[in-house]
C-alpha cells in the first residue's frame, strides 16, 4: 500500500470516491459482480457507488475498507493507505496538462452536483407554494 503523492494516479485532487472505489477493486482483483456479492448489495448499487451516483452508508464504507484492503480515510478522502496504482504507473507522475484537465472535470462534477441539489430544494419549494395557492 502508498499515500500517493499529488500528482500520482488515486491524488485526491484527480479522482472522486467512484473512482477510488473502482480502482481499489480492481487491484484486489475482484469483479463488480464479487464485490457486490461479498457486501450483500445488488449490482446496480456497486455501479451507482462507482459512479458517483450515490454513496454508501457507514457500514458499507467500512466493509468496503476492510474487503479492499484500503484504510477507510483513503477511500473517503483520497488520503492514506490505498492500492498501489495500475500496472505501468506505479510512482510514474501524471503530466500536469492531465492533472489539471482531470481537476477541472472533478471540479465540474462538483458543481453539477450542487445544481442538481439546488434544483430540487426549488422544485420542493415551487410544489408547496402551489399546493398553498392551491388551498387558498
Amino acid at each position: 500500500m502508498n499515500a500517493p503523492s499529488d500528482t500520482t494516479w488515486y491524488s485526491p485532487d484527480v479522482t472522486t470516491f467512484g473512482d477510488r472505489l473502482s480502482g481499489a477493486r480492481e487491484a484486489a482483483g475482484l469483479t463488480q459482480e464479487q464485490l457486490a456479492l461479498n457486501l450483500g448489495v445488488k449490482l446496480k448499487t456497486l455501479r451507482n457507488w462507482e459512479e458517483d451516483l450515490s454513496e454508501p452508508r457507514a457500514n458499507k464504507l467500512s466493509m468496503l475498507a476492510g474487503l479492499l484492503n484500503v484504510s477507510l480515510s483513503w477511500l473517503l478522502t483520497g488520503q492514506g493507505d490505498g492500492p498501489e496504482a495500475p500496472d505501468g504507473t506505479a510512482g510514474s507522475e501524471l503530466s500536469q496538462d492531465l492533472v489539471k484537465l482531470l481537476s477541472d472535470l472533478r471540479e465540474l462534477h462538483g458543481e453539477m452536483a450542487r445544481a442538481s441539489e439546488r434544483m430540487s430544494r426549488i422544485e420542493r419549494q415551487l410544489r408547496s407554494n402551489l399546493l398553498a395557492a392551491a388551498g387558498e
